[in-house]
């Protein structure tokens, strides 16, 4: 935010406890981005070894290349569609997402709300933190003949050497979050080019490694007639579809955090539509390609780049893991620090900014031993990936829900930030937002139970609903608050006059 916004003082009724400068409308003049600033934004999130790796592992999973492209691309434009809709909610009132949740959830109950999503986003981090640790550790091992490899430590799984470079990783990470949003802002826009310039590099390996395409792409599905999973897509397909809806469904909950920068409406609905599902498609058919690729030249299907970069050989592999890094980092600062460190900072606001959310977010990021979680595709797809869907599924049912259907786009400004007004309902808890979350979560939980082992079996139907965990949660959510909340008085609506948008151009509404 500018220096003027900073210093804004609190307007009278306001609850130190809801509102500081970071929480606060982004003013009309600060509205800068352009289609192309948010288009830019998502092409840096989007090409990141994780979503690299989700897309390769429908390889090993059994799928043809054109079967896990075609499962990407259409997850991606399902989950364009929320992300325009919420994003829709900061474009028009310049609140993060926090704010937003208060409308829905009540001015208290939006803080546990947002720590949900904070939570995973702390994951996320820890994720790419370490993925962005073992480029750096395969480096260095490059570079000394294996010097650095060591005996596991106790308790955590690896070596010495992996830990000092996973906190090394971490250590790039703080530097920017230290340096601010605009830091973070600048990285993105410059590190995009690049980004994409080494995911076509690793393309023309592949290609020229394995005599062109049609070696790396003859690879036929497993579920064919005859193949080792025969009959069996649609048991692949779900589940797949659901993580990859998954894996962007943190940045659906949140998008008004970056929305709400954007010059207008129509600047953020075409910078998203640009920026995601297209280069999601693209990065997806190097992922997959590549991975067929490491069947023919190496006999079986490596998901995971480092891996590949580690077996290339020669200088250019220096070059690929340190694309590996800013691509880490990158995606790491905008996908899951932001969210994060707002949902903090929206915990006790006179006292936690967004820096040092950011801070708290890099500290759990380290607790989680984030290495854990990518043992297997397994854990990977199903317990993490799917597993947090079902969280967070319910959340943006609840808020579109709420903010498209019940109040029709419209916010009281003032309101968002007191502790008693429209937004407090109960104390600042709106109990019919939490019944409706919670009977969403539930059909959901035994199968999340059962994927991460806690239970040994479950009933069939609710192994079923947890491949369709993100879809089933956000209709779920959607139907039982609405119902709750037009069955008690009716809501007011309406956007506090003094704050409304001062154009009078449609689009910038």
């Amino acid at each position: 935010m500018s220096e003027t916004t900073q210093k804004t003082k609190m307007k009278a009724g306001y609850s130190a406890e809801l509102w500081n400068a970071d929480l606060a409308p982004v003013e009309r003049e600060e509205r800068t981005w352009s289609w192309l600033n948010i288009a830019s934004l998502w092409v840096s999130m989007v090409v990141c070894v994780p979503a690299y790796m989700l897309a390769a592992s429908l390889i090993p999973e059994g799928m043809s290349w054109w079967q896990a492209v075609l499962t990407v691309f259409l997850a991606n434009t399902i989950i364009l569609i929320p992300m325009l809709l919420l994003g829709h909610a900061g474009a028009k009132h310049g609140i993060p997402f926090p704010v937003l949740l208060r409308a829905s959830f009540g001015t208290s109950g939006a803080k546990l709300a947002a720590m949900m999503r904070g939570v995973v986003g702390c994951g996320w981090f820890g994720i790419q933190t370490w993925i962005g640790g073992s480029a750096i550790y395969a480096i260095l091992n490059i570079l000394t003949d294996r010097a650095l490899v060591g005996e596991p430590i106790p308790a955590l799984g690896i070596d010495l050497a992996q830990l000092l470079c996973f906190l090394a990783s971490w250590g790039m990470h703080v530097y920017f979050i230290a340096r601010g949003t605009e830091s973070i802002r600048f990285l993105e826009t410059y590190a995009a080019p690049f980004l994409i310039a080494m995911c076509f590099g690793l393309l023309i390996w592949a290609v020229t490694r394995a005599g062109g395409f049609g070696p790396m792409l003859s690879t036929p599905s497993e579920f064919v007639e005859g193949g080792a999973r025969e009959g069996e897509f649609w048991q692949a397909f779900w589940p797949g579809l659901t993580a990859m809806v998954g894996f962007w469904a943190t940045l659906a909950l949140n998008i008004p955090d970056f929305t709400r920068f954007a010059k207008s409406q129509r600047h953020q609905l075409v910078g998203q539509a640009l920026g995601l599902p297209i280069p999601m498609g693209i990065l997806a058919f190097i992922a997959v390609a590549v991975a067929s690729a490491t069947i023919v030249i190496y006999g079986e299907a490596l998901w995971d780049p480092v891996a590949i970069t580690e077996r290339m050989g020669g200088f250019a592999v220096v070059i690929a893991l340190l694309a590996l890094v800013i691509a880490t980092v990158t995606t790491n600062l905008a996908a899951n620090v932001v969210a994060p460190a707002n949902g903090f900072a929206n915990l006790v606001p006179g006292k936690i900014s967004f820096r040092m959310g950011g801070y708290i977010t890099a500290g759990l990021g380290i607790a989680i031993m984030p290495w854990k979680l990518l043992e297997t595709t397994g854990a990977y797809i199903f317990t993490w990936l799917i597993g947090y869907s079902a969280l967070l599924g319910p959340l943006a049912g609840i808020m579109l829900a709420d903010y498209l259907l019940l109040r029709k786009t419209d916010l009281s400004h003032d309101d968002l930030f007191k502790s008693n007004g429209r937004y407090s309902y109960g104390n600042g808890w709106n109990p019919m937002a939490w019944i409706a979350f919670v009977i969403a979560v539930l059909p959901n939980l035994p199968g999340f139970l059962a994927a991460a082992g806690l239970l040994d079996s479950v009933p069939g139907i609710f192994s079923a609903l947890y491949n369709y965990a993100w879809f089933v949660g956000v209709a779920i959510g959607a139907i039982v608050y609405l119902a709750l909340m037009r069955m008690t008085s009716p809501v007011p609506a309406g956007v506090t006059p003094e704050l409304q948008p001062q154009s009078n151009n449609p689009q910038e509404r």
